[in-house]
């Protein structure tokens, strides 16, 4: 031992180095052999762990789902980023500079490490004795983004940098820039550049100027702390010392720096637009894409493309809105929305933090009167402008007293408005109020709701659909989910049953009064009356439904009996669940959505199919691959191959929403699906034809504006005007509008479907009709037009005075006696059971 430890003494003494520094240079070699061997067993344990990069190229970003109308404009977006991906050859030149001298100025020389970054790192780590520092290149850091957890720890960093050689062995270096640009996270939920542009800058890339894409590129090393919204400040700094560090890569010159660095940030959140206000439809939209796709809906970048024409959705908003703003005019002001002491000159910044708790509304513009002249107001918007509300815009203003009462007319500014008062603005657009009103009136948001939708007869497709005034006020959906009373729009398919029972157009029934009472219960009497509280003699059923004459429409139904046509109803779609089993039914009292009464008066309007109201014409991936294509139920009147026993009680009712692409699921892909006819051609014609009658001389006639002969429809006006409606077509389009308090009370007196509701359907018809040529209804071939007496009802000479003409199915145009109303037209018997508490009186 003592012999083989002096040979090893005498070796070293003999071999080993004298000199300190040599021993010292040994030491570190050994150190660095000691480092490679354990990074080398570090890099052979994490590399199996790493993960693959066959998808990396081809990597699903997290993209928001985006809602199209039929014609490709954006409606809205759905996800939690924001982002828009983009190639890099569509990234300019300048901006990929920026980012380069701001992140990773070696980028195109290295291999995906910058070692002596990571050096430099990893000493100030050692000395501040924490993690906090790093120097990841653009690789690292398109490695880190998509791979890797955003923790600091020396393993995570080793993972990092493997990665990053990985991505660089496998990836083109403008590929992974091109990662990089549409992942790396920029501020306020915006992911890659282009994202970060629109949010920030409400711009394109190609449309950013330097100093935007200088500001932009500071971002990544920490879009809190620089940040042009919340932190202005560092970001002005940030900005320029990039554009600093471009000058010195030789990126820009002098005078461009100089030019640049004095541009002021002029950075403000950008929401993305949409190009079509579709608020209720995107909403119904997103329910079904996450019930059908769940987690993926939000960041799966898919593209849903509505049934909605654009055209049609932007004047049903518009419609809607103003026919509320003009029943709230009607019943004039309740008054300021706020108020906020103004002493002397306004003082904007004191203006724009109260303003800041309004939001527009409807379109209608907050804003704050500091100054009250004789005829006329000052006022400050919210968006930063001083206008001026002359007479016109505020002599409407009489005070709210209560829905039938109003205060005295004002005679001077003053009786309206105070200075100090937070109130709302409507922009006058229309060429003939401007010279009337001037361009701005005084407003309110309406207490009052509505809704408008609007169905292609055809194939059930929604045309355009609003349920409110302003969706963000509330996102109760009218159209789908109010279930009111229809009123007098329910007798058209009460007339409908009686012309497959028998009658006839020209068929009289009385119009005399009735009263019902309870015997016992004096209480519950009923006295039906009609809206002019006149009373008529026996009427023809197509006199009865233009004028919208209700006794006719009770002994109608009691006539027809109520199972019958409670049953026969079920055809157009309504719910039998909601349907009353007694005579109100004539009168409307069932319930109903307008999409359920729109889609049952699109029977009338395709000839008799009945069709299923669908939203969604197709769902496409991020990569524009179809998932789902919608396959309605269309009318064919050639094939008729699905004809419902129209006496029997067959059809069953539709859903009580529009259904989606998936309701077609199942089906053979090339297969036709045919709508079932519900109504024959025959009774189909007259109740359009009867209906047209509505227009020409009954409630309906305001339509006449639209210098239209094509166009048939019914109001509906319920108990105590709670409700006012109008639904109406032609062969092309079928719509209805419906206005109402969501707590139902009294619109006021006179507020009638014909006045209230009807005017929202004439705006929005006259943008819908305004390129679909005029179509005459054809009557069947079995079909005969006479002339009869427009009093009786009975055939008639040509010469006589009361002629007419009328439509009768080939052999019915001979009066034979009617079913339930046998004998004279007041003493009709009664073909169903009567409770005994029940007695009528007839006068």
């Amino acid at each position: 031992m003592n012999d083989s430890g002096s040979l090893f003494s005498r070796w070293t003494r003999q071999h080993m180095p004298t000199k300190w520094w040599q021993r010292v240079l040994i030491g570190l070699f050994g150190l660095l052999a000691t480092g490679v061997v354990i990074l080398t067993l570090v890099a052979l344990v994490l590399t199996p762990t790493l993960p693959s990069l066959e998808d990396l190229s081809g990597a699903q970003l997290k993209v928001p789902m985006r809602v199209y109308t039929a014609d490709g404009q954006l409606i809205a977006e759905f996800g939690e980023e924001k982002r828009i991906p983009v190639k890099i050859e569509e990234v300019p030149a300048m901006l990929i500079n920026a980012v380069l001298a701001a992140e990773d100025r070696s980028f195109f020389f290295h291999h995906g490490v910058d070692f002596a970054g990571i050096l430099r790192a990893a000493l100030h780590n050692l000395r501040t004795r924490s993690t906090s520092q790093g120097a990841s290149t653009i690789t690292m850091q398109v490695a880190r983004n998509f791979f890797l957890s955003p923790e600091k720890t020396y393993t995570r960093k080793i993972k990092e940098v493997l990665l990053a050689f990985k991505i660089e062995r496998e990836l083109s270096k403008q590929q992974i820039l091109e990662l990089y640009f549409n992942k790396i996270f920029l501020g306020h939920r915006s992911y890659g550049f282009a994202a970060a542009a629109q949010i920030y800058y409400g711009k394109a890339l190609h449309q950013l100027n330097l100093p935007e894409m200088a500001m932009l590129a500071g971002l990544p090393k920490a879009p809190s702390r620089d940040n042009p919204l919340t932190n202005p400040g560092n970001a002005y700094e940030r900005r320029n010392t990039i554009l600093k560090q471009m000058l010195n890569n030789g990126f820009i010159n002098e005078a461009i720096y100089a030019e640049a660095v004095k541009t002021p940030l002029a950075a403000a959140k950008h929401t993305l637009k949409s190009d079509t206000a579709a608020p209720y439809v995107a909403e119904l939209v997103r329910q079904y894409m996450v019930q059908t796709y769940d987690e993926k809906t939000y960041a799966g970048g898919f593209h849903v493309y509505t049934t909605l024409n654009s055209k049609y959705q932007q004047a049903a908003v518009k419609a809607l809105r103003t026919g509320l703003l003009e029943y709230d005019r009607r019943h004039g002001y309740r008054g300021p929305a706020g108020h906020v002491s103004i002493k002397s000159e306004p003082d904007k910044e004191r203006l724009d933090d109260v303003l800041k708790d309004y939001r527009v509304t409807g379109g209608l513009l907050p804003g704050i009167v500091f100054k009250v002249e004789k005829d006329r107001v000052h006022v400050y918007t919210q968006d930063g402008a001083i206008v001026e509300i002359g007479w016109g815009g505020l002599s409407w203003a009489r005070s709210y007293l209560d829905e039938n009462s109003l205060g005295p007319a004002p005679k001077q500014a003053a009786d309206v408005l105070k200075a100090g008062n937070v109130i709302y603005l409507e922009a006058i657009e229309d060429a003939q109020k401007l010279n009337d009103i001037g361009p701005w009136r005084l407003a309110q948001i309406p207490e009052v709701s509505g809704a408008l939708v609007s169905l292609r007869p055809y194939d059930g497709a929604v045309l355009a659909l609003t349920g409110g005034f302003d969706f963000y006020q509330s996102s109760f959906n009218r159209a789908t989910q109010a279930e009111r009373q229809p009123g007098s729009s329910i007798k058209p398919f009460i007339f409908s049953a009686a012309l497959d029972k028998g009658f006839t157009a020209a068929s009289t029934v009385s119009g005399a009064p009735i009263v019902m009472d309870g015997g016992d219960a004096p209480e519950e009497e009923w006295r039906p009356e009609d809206y002019s509280r006149k009373f008529y003699g026996p009427t023809r059923l197509r006199k009865a439904l233009a004028q919208s004459l209700n006794l006719v429409a009770v002994r109608l139904l009691r006539a027809l009996g109520v199972t019958y046509t409670v049953e026969y109803m079920q055809r157009f779609g309504f719910d039998p669940a909601k349907i009353p089993r007694n005579l109100s039914l004539a009168l409307g009292t069932a319930s109903a959505t307008p999409m359920q009464m729109v889609n049952a008066f699109a029977v009338f309007a395709n000839g008799g199919y009945r069709v299923s109201p669908y939203f969604i014409a197709r769902v496409e991936d991020a990569n524009h691959t179809i998932l789902e294509q919608a396959r309605p139920a269309v009318v064919c009147r050639e094939c008729d191959i699905s004809t419902a026993d129209t006496s029997s009680n067959s059809i069953q009712p539709a859903s009580h929403s529009p259904s989606s692409p998936a309701a077609a699921s199942g089906m053979e892909p090339d297969k036709p699906i045919y709508a079932p006819r519900v109504l024959s051609p025959e009774t189909s014609f007259l109740m359009a034809d009867m209906m047209q009658e509505v227009i020409r001389t009954g409630t309906g006639r305001g339509a006449q504006v639209l210098g239209r002969k094509d166009i048939a429809g019914k109001t509906g006006t319920t108990n105590d005007y709670r409700d006012a409606w109008f639904s109406g077509f032609n062969s092309e389009v079928v719509t209805t509008a419906w206005i109402g308090f969501d707590q139902p009370v009294s619109l006021g007196r006179a507020e009638t479907g014909g006045r209230t509701a009807l005017p929202v359907w004439i705006d929005f018809m006259r943008t819908a009709l305004e390129e679909i040529p005029e179509k005459p209804l054809i009557p069947p071939e079995t079909m005969v037009r006479i002339t009869i007496n427009s009093e009786t009802g009975k055939p008639t000479l040509l010469d006589d005075p009361q002629a007419m003409e009328e439509y009768f199915l080939e052999g019915t145009e001979t009066p034979q006696p009617l079913p339930g109303l046998e004998g004279e037209p007041t003493q009709e018997s009664i073909p169903q059971k009567v409770p005994e508490n029940i007695r009528e009186k007839l006068f």
